[in-house]
């Protein structure tokens, strides 16, 4: 609602501009939200950059246009309503105060929508595929496949939201060196069941999940002697392997609320023949050429720092090959847009990724790929060592299984994406307002144990006609939870949920405030139905924010 109003407003703005200074060329301009409520609910700086172009004192350009507005405003009585007043400060802002009537227009719109309320049209339909985890089967999740899993998640849920046409993917990888070691592993663990003496090579996965493999391979498989064993392909070993721990995968997302819309296959999307065809059609565009006994692909054509290699003179295949018909198969299949998530070791494969999507006939904006930051894991102020191969790690299960998953998927969120994240397990544990995401659920069940004790009184929120809330914490409450839309745009800007868990934070501060510090329920019905009217706004963005964030909202803590 308030983001409607300020549209309305810059174009008010526009129109002033246009009017007092015909000659000046200025672009759109922008209201932005002041840190200090004393300088009102929207603040203009246009004056400042029209001070350069025109030569003159920004305070007498401000106030010019301060009056042109006014002029303006009082030619459209709807708008004009709105406006409480205007003001100019140095150096040259102009300071928007709105009327009580305009923070009334954000309940009756919030309560009006209800589960709709945010819904944006930046997408305008878009067909979006977000890809994210895409963890090569050899193990467990852990954390940093899990913070993908939540950032991934919240973020495909707010493009829906903000009207994207969403999906999510898995891409497994089911093919390569790694499933090789994996199968290696399995068969060197079932050897050792079976009492053969081995060293266990260095570059094995060692993790007690191995053996646990292992033991059920030699069950399944009905093996019970070394010499049955030695006749099995090593290849059977890699299928078992990888559908073993898909299936531990698959449950563990499942678990953690991550439901997956595509679960695509390298041995089905990128075999050895759609390999061939994508470097054949790359070749007839000219960026394929042979080099001492190799195949490359010119990615300098596109902005990379150097040509690359996509079949090796032994005639293997390089990573690039079979991800370049993966990602024809996503435009293949309608997406127009594209989002990877990726760890932080492959931002260097960036570049080559998009001069291929370059060079399938895409926009370079046609893909964005996104690098999640680590997680580091604390308990008892102590961080926790990992090592995938070795199998010293914390797997998602794990940190499920200590923080609970609403807590989980809300520390993985505590950060924009770009940065490192410290998770600490203690404080997710705790029941008291120094845990955010209990300090955010705490205040909706508050919100909802008022709404019941005014049912039982027969009181109900008033849906019209509000005059009575004036308070200072009551129209902090309604200008925060009007931006609502303001954090899903920002979200959907960014690339990045984090905004959303900073919005929730600041709302459920505000919230409590309220709440500690005025009576909802009391002698005066009037009152009291009005800020019914407000409890029942917040709670519907509450509501609507972590459900978002894929986070329960429970009635009582």
């Amino acid at each position: 609602m308030l983001a409607d109003l300020r549209n309305q407003l810059q174009a008010l703005f526009e129109e002033a501009i246009r009017h007092a200074y015909p000659s000046a060329d200025i672009s759109a301009i922008n209201l932005e939200t002041p840190s200090e409520k004393k300088h009102g609910e929207f603040s203009c700086s246009v004056a400042l950059r029209l001070a350069g172009i025109l030569k003159k004192n920004p305070m007498e350009i401000a106030g010019s246009l301060k009056e042109a507005v006014e002029q303006h405003a009082a030619l459209k009585p709807a708008l004009k309503e709105k406006i409480k007043c205007l003001e100019v400060k140095n150096p040259g802002f102009i300071n928007v105060f709105l009327s009580a009537s305009a923070f009334y227009d954000i309940l009756y719109d919030i309560l009006k929508k209800a589960d709709q309320y945010g819904r944006l049209n930046m997408g305008q339909g878009i067909k979006l595929l977000i890809e994210f985890v895409s963890a090569n089967p050899t193990g467990p999740l852990s954390v940093a496949h899990a913070r993908q899993a939540a950032v991934g998640d919240a973020l495909a849920n707010i493009m829906q939201f903000a009207g994207f046409s969403a999906q999510k993917e898995f891409y497994v990888n089911d093919e390569g060196n790694q499933i090789n070691i994996l199968g290696q592993s399995i068969e060197c663990r079932a050897r050792e069941i079976l009492g053969e003496k081995i060293e266990f090579p260095e570059n094995c996965y060692q993790g007690e999940y191995i053996k646990d493999i292992a033991q059920e391979f030699l069950q399944k498989n009905r093996v019970h002697d070394l010499e049955k064993l030695k006749k099995i392909e090593p290849k059977v070993f890699c299928q078992f392997g990888v559908e073993s721990l898909m299936a531990v995968i698959k449950k563990e997302l499942d678990d953690f609320g991550v439901h997956f819309d595509v679960w695509s296959h390298q041995s089905k999307v990128a075999s050895e023949d759609k390999v061939k065809d994508v470097l054949v059609l790359l070749e007839k565009k000219g960026f394929i050429y042979q080099s001492e006994g190799a195949t490359w692909f010119k990615s300098t054509a596109f902005g990379d720092d150097k040509d690359r290699v996509v079949q090796k003179s032994d005639g293997s295949y390089t990573y690039l090959a079979p991800d370049v018909v993966y990602h024809k198969n996503k435009f293949d299949r309608g997406f127009e847009k594209l989002i990877n998530f990726w760890g932080p070791d492959h931002h260097g494969y960036i570049p080559r990724i998009k001069a291929a999507v370059q060079a399938l006939g895409k926009d370079a904006k046609a893909i964005e790929v996104l690098i999640v930051q680590l997680a580091t894991i604390y308990k008892e102020g102590k961080p926790l060592s990992m090592s995938t191969r070795r199998g010293q790690y914390i797997s998602l299960r794990e940190v499920m299984e200590e923080v609970g998953i609403d807590a989980a998927r809300f520390f993985f969120l505590m950060r924009h994406i770009s940065a490192h994240l410290d998770f600490d397990l203690e404080l997710a544990k705790k029941e008291t307002p120094e845990n955010p995401v209990y300090y955010i659920q705490y205040a909706y069940a508050r919100i909802c144990s008022v709404l019941e004790v005014a049912r039982q009184s027969k009181l109900k929120p008033k849906m019209l006609h509000l005059n009575l809330l004036e308070e200072e914490e009551e129209i902090d409450l309604i200008k925060k939870i009007g931006f609502f839309p303001d954090s899903l745009e920002a979200c959907v800007k960014q690339l990045d949920p984090f905004a959303l868990v900073n919005y929730l934070i600041e709302l459920a501060i505000l919230l409590h405030k309220f709440y500690d510090k005025h009576r909802v329920v009391s002698e005066n019905k009037e009152l009291s139905c009005e800020r019914l009217a407000l409890l029942e706004a917040t709670k519907i963005v509450l509501a609507n924010g972590l459900k978002l964030l894929g986070i329960k909202a429970p009635q009582k803590m």
